[in-house]
């Protein structure tokens, strides 16, 4: 029995990491160059921490045997480190049992002036996901039965924990599959330590700006004269060796200069002298850094490397940065008010959070929301995102109250899995909206849609569908009343419903008969409510009223033509009256052609959300009723399945080589996951496939559609990213355009859906278990009628080429 090779050095495994308090750090394998760094910091080590960590007496080891610890094969044996600066804070190391190759014995060890901060959960974490991956099934640990620390970190793991009896010293059995309990904790964690860490970021209490010009119009000016313009509570530094004040206020010369440390420091100087003023902010004591300069990763691979090194160095220091390529941070809450930004256009108050991955995009977006009057809660432009990320900006405005719509610029995504997990954790109570620029993308529809995202086509779009939801409440249903004073724009209002996935069905008969009489005598009271061009403030509310009123009737677009009509702000007044009396339904208006006419649409905290094309209101609201939809729907679980054997399929896996596995072994691993590969003759309808492939961002995803002309010709394909909970796995199946040749809807007897969405469900779990699983092909699978399940008559799998298998052959 041998062993296989493991890459020399796992990069995969680097990692930045968040400890309970906050604290930034950077989590690492060990190298062979740490061997001086491991004896510095075992050097540090206190009597206490030795004795907890020997299980006995002090024993200091030869400085020879303790560098001989940082070599280690990454597979058998594995240390990863958590960095403070270029100190180690932090070292965990398993050494794996040749006897019983899925244990192996782990290790702690925290360095005395860390070891209340959360080092030891952070390194648990993330060596157990590393041993899983590398095929071992149990951590063994024994530790002093006085280590309360130690103790405390394994019991509030969240993982299967076994102790041995009590005694002076206990053995711990730890079970590193991921149980939903482990996962759970780790998101609490998480959560915590996230706010924690950006709190500096979002919240400063002093503010420098390195960087800062004397001239008007420069960045470095704009920067500090928004802070003090803005009502930012704290201090502003600005740093310039050649100004003694800027903006009025007065310049140091450098960072070391400062009274303080501030809490937030703001670069905008050339990118060859940004690492500098960064290792100038880490040894000053500056908790978060937003690099504003440009001339990074938009260079080429090497300006990508240096601003990920940069991003490292701040990791281990001990903080956050965001950027670089970034136009800064905003937020507008009352209790810290911070406009660290060279943009012009500063946003209004607002409920409405946003972060952009585009620079320059921002300055336009903070424009546009101005004109819209379109209020923000807090703005960040990420830029290039090495540190500061998408899904932990989430994890702030999660439990922000001042935030109740979260807007999102996406380009790339750092950790799709992270985000996947977040945002559908928020979006049940707080709807999130994306732009992203892969408009044909699968992958990233599939995670849109999983989590619950509302996803638009454009920035125009986006905005427009966060007038309706910072507003108005998402509707109950898709009906739609439409009422206007001019027919054609309600025939056009009435297509964009259609084309949104919104209905306009006739009033019900009661509504008709309270509107015959209070409106004109050519009004048509059908649905959309023609009121005619003569119509008065007094039958825009009284058609309003009847409308909401309706049982039938889930929302409201209201158009008005003032060409047609006088007094618009009449009608203002009463669709705003009507629409206060019935908060519980939206109501949306287009007054075409009537310029600054929408302003008469705001009443203090009542706003109804008026755009200047109807087409526009049908989109945004067939947006907020799919949103509503997802909501209500109940939430899905990944069920456990019955009659996986996932030992066995690590073993077999573990005898192939990386590439296709034979068609045997192909079929037993699915056996091993409950399916069966057999001839079958084709049932009642199509055939279908199922497919897997390893995105190399979002990991794998599922794709389902019927073979033939179906997928051919017409793109009928389904996509989702793993892992799938039953509900992916029923709304993947019944998401095809040709689902009613499934379910019996075309007169036939329809096909084992349960069966066949049980079988989607094995093969996420199967890909999810075992990530050398690169790619699979189900083709054909044979769909029967209901009660007899599926066949698969043919199966493919392929191994990747850059991992362990996971075993011993």
């Amino acid at each position: 029995m041998t062993t296989p090779p493991y890459p020399s050095y796992p990069e995969d495994l680097e990692r930045p990491g968040l400890v309970r308090t906050g604290r930034s750090t950077f989590v690492r394998p060990i190298r062979p160059e740490d061997a001086d760094r491991l004896v510095a910091f075992v050097g540090t080590l206190s009597r206490a921490t030795l004795a907890y960590r020997s299980l006995g007496p002090v024993v200091r080891a030869r400085d020879d045997v303790i560098r001989r610890g940082a070599h280690v094969d990454y597979l058998n044996e594995l240390a990863l480190v958590a960095l403070a600066g270029d100190e180690i804070a932090g070292l965990v190391r398993y050494v794996r049992d040749p006897e019983e190759p899925e244990h192996a014995e782990v290790t702690f060890t925290i360095r005395d002036d860390h070891q209340s901060e959360g080092f030891g959960r952070l390194l648990l974490e993330h060596i157990a996901a590393a041993a899983r991956a590398r095929g071992i099934r149990v951590l063994e640990a024994d530790v002093l039965a006085d280590n309360a620390r130690m103790i405390n970190v394994f019991l509030g793991s969240g993982y299967r924990i076994e102790a041995g009896p009590p005694g002076q010293i206990i053995h711990f059995e730890i079970a590193v599959d991921p149980q939903a309990q482990a996962v759970a904790r780790a998101e609490r964690r998480e959560q915590t330590a996230v706010r924690r860490s950006l709190k500096p970021l979002l919240e400063p209490r002093s503010v420098a700006v390195i960087g800062a010009n004397r001239d008007p119009l420069t960045i470095g000016h704009e920067i500090v004269a928004n802070l003090l313009r803005g009502g930012f509570a704290g201090s502003v530094f600005p740093v310039n060796p050649r100004a003694g004040q800027i903006a009025g206020t007065r310049a140091y010369a450098s960072v070391r200069d400062l009274p303080e440390p501030p809490d937030l420091a703001l670069v905008a100087v050339r990118a060859e002298a940004v690492t500098g003023v960064v290792r100038e902010c880490a040894e000053v004591g500056v908790k978060a850094v937003v690099v504003v300069s440009t001339g990074f990763g938009e260079t080429g691979a090497e300006g990508r490397a240096g601003e990920l090194e940069l991003a490292r160095f701040a990791r281990a220091s001990g903080m956050r940065l965001v950027g670089p390529n970034c136009m800064g941070v905003v937020n507008t809450t009352p209790a810290a008010r911070l406009a660290a930004t060279f943009s012009p256009a500063l946003p209004t108050p607002g409920r409405v959070a946003m972060s952009s991955q585009s620079g320059p995009l921002g300055l336009a977006v903070l424009d546009f929301a101005r004109r819209l009057r379109l209020g923000f809660s807090g703005f960040v432009s990420v830029g290039h995102a090495v540190d500061v990320s998408t899904d932990e900006l989430l994890q702030w405005w999660e439990e922000d109250p001042g935030t109740s719509v979260i807007l999102l610029h996406v380009e790339t995504f750092g950790d799709p899995r992270r985000f996947a997990r977040v945002a559908r954790r928020i979006a049940p109570r707080k709807p999130i909206v994306a732009v992203h620029p892969g408009h044909a993308d699968s992958a990233v529809s599939s995670l849109f849609s999983q989590s619950g995202v509302i996803r638009t086509r454009s920035l125009q779009e986006l905005f427009d569908v966060a007038l309706l939801l910072a507003h108005q409440p998402p509707p109950p249903g898709n009906r739609v009343a439409v009422i206007t004073n001019a027919g054609g724009p309600a025939a056009l209002t009435v297509g964009a419903c259609a084309a949104s996935g919104l209905c306009v069905p006739a009033l019900g008969e009661r509504t008709r008969q309270t509107l015959r009489p209070a409106l004109a005598p050519h009004a048509d009271v059908s649905n959309p409510i023609d009121l005619t061009p003569t119509a008065t403030a007094a039958h825009y509310r009284q058609a309003l009223d009847a409308a909401l009123a309706d049982d039938g009737i889930d929302a409201a677009v209201v158009l008005f033509m003032p060409p047609l009509a006088d007094k618009p702000d009449e009608v203002a007044s009463a669709i705003l009256d009507a629409a206060a009396a019935r908060p519980d339904k939206p109501v949306l208006a287009s007054f075409l052609g009537g310029a600054g006419v929408a302003d008469l649409l705001h009443r203090g905290d009542l706003v109804v959300p008026t755009y200047t094309f109807p087409e526009a209101a049908a989109t945004s609201l067939g947006h907020a009723a799919a949103y509503q939809t997802w909501r209500s729907t109940p939430a899905g679980v990944v069920p456990d399945l019955a009659g996986v054997d996932a030992e066995r399929a690590r073993s077999l896996i573990a005898s192939c080589a990386p590439g296709p596995v034979p068609a045997a072994v192909a079929a037993e691993l699915l056996a091993s996951y409950g399916i069966a590969v057999r001839d079958s003759e084709p049932g009642p309808g199509p055939d279908a496939f199922l497919t897997v492939r390893a995105d190399p961002v979002f990991g794998p995803v599922v794709a389902f559609g019927l073979t033939g002309d179906y997928a051919d010709l017409m793109a009928d394909v389904a996509h989702r990213v793993t892992p799938l909970s039953d509900r992916d796995a029923r709304e993947m199946v019944r998401s095809l355009r040709a689902a009613p040749l499934l379910d019996g809807r075309t007169g036939g007897p329809g096909v084992d859906l349960a069966a066949l969405e049980e079988t989607v469900l094995r093969i996420s779990a199967m890909v999810e278990d075992h990530p050398d699983i690169e790619a699979l092909e189900l083709r054909p699978v044979r769909l029967l009628p209901p009660g007899d399940g599926v066949a698969v008559a043919h199966a493919t799998i392929q191994l990747a080429d850059n991992g362990p298998s996971g075993g011993s052959s």
